[in-house]
């Protein structure tokens, strides 16, 4: 058996949908107090009432360094601290490399990646008090390993939390912070569920397990690596994909 989250202090950035909205459903149902953040009040409410427990919401854009200052305050207050950091929060915007704008690429960039140094650097100090801090990031197999057309600057960022995230480990190890993070296969959210079986049957064809995951899939890993039995675990990666990213050629797949 793990050891048990209940009564830490986590915090779930992009947490009001999606798979931030996952990772939220299984930290509460485990006992965490969980606070996430969004830009959306009617869907912060709305999750924030749907879920068991101790969870509330904040509004806040994740590209914002005040924001994230804010967010941890209210932390603090709230919680008493942050245990566990999920620097969750993104978008992702498509466009081909000749029709991305300036404004486009500043987005995808802020949110995704300044975003997750930002809240990091927020939370810091509180991660450091706690004794067994944890920064989980969600980023994707989508730039680290694989590539789409059209996603180059989602692709980048997701990347670059990568590059993030190894050098933080290295950093924030005296402090006795782990850093480590979730790259998702193709999940089944709300978007994607909108899009109808047929679509996710296509989709499922390329995946050797032959399903799309789940957000409960992504919220299990994301709390295994905040638990103690994950203590010794930084600066690592674990997809969680089905084995997408596994056939050489689509007839790998039986």
């Amino acid at each position: 058996m793990f050891t048990s989250v209940a009564g830490r202090a986590v915090v779930v950035t992009g947490g009001t949908r999606g798979i931030g909205k996952g990772i939220a459903s299984v930290f509460a149902r485990n006992g965490a107090r969980v606070l996430i953040t969004g830009r959306d009040e009617q869907a912060a409410r709305q999750t924030a009432g749907e879920l068991p427990g101790d969870v509330s919401w904040v509004l806040a854009d994740a590209g914002d360094k005040e924001d994230c200052r804010r967010v941890a305050a209210i932390a603090n207050e709230r919680l008493g601290g942050v245990d566990v950091l999920c620097a969750n929060a993104g978008v992702f915007p498509g466009a081909r490399i000749a029709d991305l704008t300036e404004a486009d690429l500043d987005q995808i960039i802020d949110i995704n990646l300044k975003g997750t140094v930002f809240a990091v650097q927020a939370c810091l100090p509180a991660l450091a008090r706690s004794g067994h801090g944890r920064v989980i990031i969600t980023s994707s197999i989508n730039g680290p390993v694989t590539a789409y057309p059209g996603s180059s600057a989602y692709a980048a960022s997701k990347a670059g939390q990568l590059g993030f995230m190894r050098t933080a480990a290295i950093e924030l190890a005296p402090s006795g912070i782990t850093v480590n993070a979730v790259l998702p296969g193709i999940i089944v959210t709300e978007g994607l569920a909108a899009m109808g079986p047929e679509h996710q049957a296509k989709m499922s064809r390329s995946i050797p397990l032959r399903r799309l995951g789940t957000l409960d899939e992504i919220g299990h890993t994301v709390l295994f690596l905040a638990t103690d039995e994950a203590a010794y675990i930084t600066g690592q990666t674990i997809i969680v994909d089905g084995g997408q990213v596994l056939p050489e050629l689509p007839e790998a797949v039986q």
